[in-house]
């Protein structure tokens, strides 16, 4: 009766023994192991070094020695967002929980070109359609379309009720100023209404090793006709310095089409499709991974230019007008 019960907690210490020995220790997650983590994924995955000219080993030589395995969480945070900052990438974030570290420079020192309440009032009026994020009205014969966030999705049903009423029209104004992106496939089923046959609009590559040159080979991106249809009109696409990431990728799209054009200021860019990660201490982060580049091999990264720059005129607002609407009116009836 004694030998079983030997041999159980033999068993039992054995098996613990086992666990201990198959699982890995739990990493570091004091300052310096969270910085170097953070460090080495950035160096090994972030596509921007070279066409931002960021010396990242020079980043690690000015940062690292301010870390210290005896400083709290909150300046552990500010180093940390401090030290991701030098990226210059509204597609690299920092979240622990109490805070998000971002970069908006891509937009705060340009001019707004846009005003909400002025379309609502005077273009949208009372009696707009909605079909999902699709908010768009009839205006001097031109269909006038507002969409205010590619993270809203369009049904096939929304995209149809738009594409009719835009047959019954002169032309169309699809308005993205100020949309912050969200989901490409979104923008894809957008522009897809209006391409007359596939056209390739931009290429992208990887990020693949650690070397700031090392990327896997370009490869072609391209939108194919929507299914159901397409309009083939005229189309202009109103952009500002907020039309950012998913925005500039559906702008470098229409650009690419041969009956859109693109007026208002360039976008913000955003051309990089971020990858994310975990810090050992738990914080989670983000970083560009790719590069996309247009027909004339320009990165998206830096904005898509329009065809007419054009800023919103405070006189014409004072008037009660949108001065890139009615030039996108003016032209498409003219």
């Amino acid at each position: 009766m004694v030998r079983p019960a030997s041999f159980s907690w033999i068993l039992v210490v054995f098996l613990f023994s086992c666990d201990q020995w198959l699982l890995p220790p739990d990493p570091a997650s004091d300052p310096t192991a969270v910085f170097d983590t953070l460090w080495e994924d950035v160096n090994h995955r972030y596509s921007f070094f070279t066409h931002k000219d960021i010396d990242w080993e020079q980043v690690r030589a000015d940062y690292r020695p301010r870390v210290n395995d005896q400083m709290g969480q909150l300046e552990l945070y500010d180093l940390l967002a401090e030290m991701l900052f030098e990226l210059r990438d509204g597609h690299v974030n920092l979240s622990t929980g109490f805070n998000r570290s971002r970069n908006w420079d891509w937009y705060r020192d340009f001019p707004v070109n846009y005003d909400e309440n002025l379309i609502e009032q005077e273009y949208l009026g009372g009696d707009y359609w909605i079909s999902g994020p699709l908010q768009h009205q009839v205006v001097d014969e031109v269909l006038y379309v507002n969409y205010r966030s590619f993270g809203q999705r369009i049904s096939e049903a929304n995209l149809q009720v738009v594409v009719e009423r835009a047959k019954r029209s002169r032309g169309v104004i699809i308005d993205v100023r100020n949309n912050g992106g969200g989901n490409l496939s979104n923008a894809e089923l957008l522009a897809s209404a209006f391409a007359a046959e596939e056209i390739e609009y931009a290429r992208q590559r990887i990020k693949s090793g650690p070397g700031p040159d090392e990327f896997g080979p370009w490869e072609p991106m391209t939108i194919r006709p929507w299914e159901e249809g397409t309009y083939t009109g005229r189309v202009i696409v109103l952009t500002n310095r907020r039309s950012y990431s998913a925005t500039t990728f559906f702008a470098q799209m229409m650009k690419a089409l041969p009956n859109v054009s693109l007026v208002g200021d360039q976008t913000g860019g955003g051309g990089g499709t971020p990858v994310f990660g975990e810090l050992p201490n738990g914080w989670t982060y983000r970083f560009s991974a790719t590069q996309t580049i247009d027909l004339d091999e320009r990165q998206l990264e830096d904005g898509v230019v329009p065809d007419l720059r054009l800023d919103l005129n405070p006189a014409a607002v004072g008037r009660g007008e949108d001065n890139l609407i009615e030039t996108a009116i003016f032209l498409l009836r003219r």
